[in-house]
């Protein structure tokens, strides 16, 4: 008879996830910059989308290994923090290198070059320290309290996120330079990606030494793992052929969602650009006002997930929570063609930020309890490729589409939008623990 894991006090679970709130500071000064940092360096806003292709692409190698190889890992430090160590490390030298790209007098091309290489190791590393944290609570948070675990690594995750947007602008504000030569990433930037390398490093510590990881024999009674699953060698496409119908349907939705959110990454800069400052130079100082702006609309979409996801418990009925989130998160997207003011925008993107809090939240804690213990950090890693796959489809197609929009960034948002809604309508699909 398998045991059931014991409740973990608020605490604890806070813990288990604390470490999140660092490794995404990282992750959301990579996702509100990098566009900005290639249109500085001179990438054409028609091939800008090319460039988002590397971190998706990195996330579904990496992850599925880090999931499998952890699975059967232990060692002094534990199952999943040797894999969170060595992801955090490698960030925080990444992280010193990649804003000064622009910096080394290398030409158009290398810098580029010299940013995509840096971009590709930033986001490997990023999903080395990512991924462990969700593979925690899937091994040490029963059933029962799971919804409760990813809504506080939800929280965590965006408030992270908010201090990571707004960075930039607060370096600004205190009088570091937003402006730089023809080529050159802004101090403000630069100092942004330097302040989230220490704040990421010292929270990833921090989870490391406050939580204990249970030892095999233990995490094998609480997951029912009988001494045949310990020995089988199945490998990921086995792992696939034998995975659960939640992990498909869930799946769907995720390719809607992710889909989106690349096109918001990718686009805003130069959507809020043109349709709130009027240009489309990104040598102007209007340009980086705008970039800078994108920062705090990003910080305030985290607000917005920050609080949605202290809502999403109290759902009775997981799926209408999950659907309705995506809805919100789906006017937000398409009311930023409508919207000309730079306060306006806020409602678009706190509505944004609920669809946000739900995709952090929902998937993993209807498809941990779709799964057996055995092959959790696999299946999550292999989960992982339903963030990825999406967002390289968005970004392979991201210059056609916008092409076909008549090259209007903003039309890219309400594209966003009408690809959440199409999640939202696909939540209803998902039968939780089948076969």
């Amino acid at each position: 008879m398998q045991l059931t894991k014991p409740n973990l006090s608020f605490w604890q679970i806070w813990n288990l996830s604390f470490g999140f709130f660092g490794v995404q500071i990282a992750y959301a000064l990579q996702s509100a910059n990098i566009s900005r940092i290639f249109a500085t360096l001179g990438a054409d806003p028609h091939s800008l989308s090319y460039f988002w292709i590397l971190p998706p692409l990195m996330g579904m190698i990496v992850q599925p290994l880090v999931g499998t190889w952890s699975d059967k890992t232990w060692c002094k430090w534990g199952r999943r923090k040797p894999y969170l160590y060595l992801g955090a490390i490698v960030a925080v030298l990444v992280m010193v290198l990649l804003p000064n790209s622009g910096s080394l007098n290398l030409t158009v091309k290398a810098a580029m070059a010299f940013g995509l290489v840096m971009l590709m190791l930033l986001d490997t590393s990023i999903n080395m320290a990512m991924q462990p944290f969700k593979m925690m609570v899937g091994d040490m948070v029963n059933e029962e309290q799971k919804a409760t675990a990813y809504s506080v690594q939800s929280m965590l995750c965006n408030a992270g996120s908010l201090v990571g947007y707004l960075f930039p602008y607060l370096f600004t504000w205190i009088g570091i330079s937003n402006i730089a030569p023809e080529g050159v990433i802004p101090d403000s930037v630069t100092y942004s990606f330097y302040a989230g390398a220490v704040i990421m490093i010292l929270c990833v510590f921090y989870t490391g030494f406050t939580v204990k990881e249970m030892p095999p024999q233990e995490y094998a009674k609480f997951h029912n793992i009988t001494e045949k699953e310990e020995k089988s060698d199945k490998n990921l496409f086995q792992l696939l052929i034998d995975a659960p119908k939640a992990f498909w349907q869930i799946g769907l939705v995720q390719f809607f969602c992710w889909f989106a959110f690349l096109y918001m990454w990718n686009y805003t800069n130069g959507a809020i650009a043109d349709n709130v400052w009027g240009t489309t130079d990104t040598s102007s100082e209007a340009y980086q006002i705008a970039g800078n702006w994108v920062g705090v609309l990003f910080a305030v979409q985290a607000i917005g997930s920050v609080l949605w996801a202290m809502v999403l418990p109290f759902f009775r009925n997981i799926k209408v929570g999950y659907s309705l989130s995506l809805l919100l998160g789906a006017a937000g997207f398409i009311s930023t063609f409508f919207i000309h003011d730079q306060y306006l925008l806020f409602v678009s993107f706190i509505l944004i930020g609920c669809g946000w809090a739900a995709m952090l939240a929902m998937p993993f804690a209807m498809l941990t309890n779709s799964l057996s213990g055995s092959s959790m950090g696999a299946y999550l890693g292999l989960f992982n490729c339903t963030i990825c796959l999406p967002q390289i489809v968005a970004a392979l197609l991201g210059g056609v589409i916008l092409s076909l929009v008549g090259s209007s960034q903003v039309m890219m948002l309400v594209v966003a939008g009408v690809s959440m809604l199409l999640g939202a309508v696909a939540v209803f699909g998902i039968k939780e623990k089948t076969k």
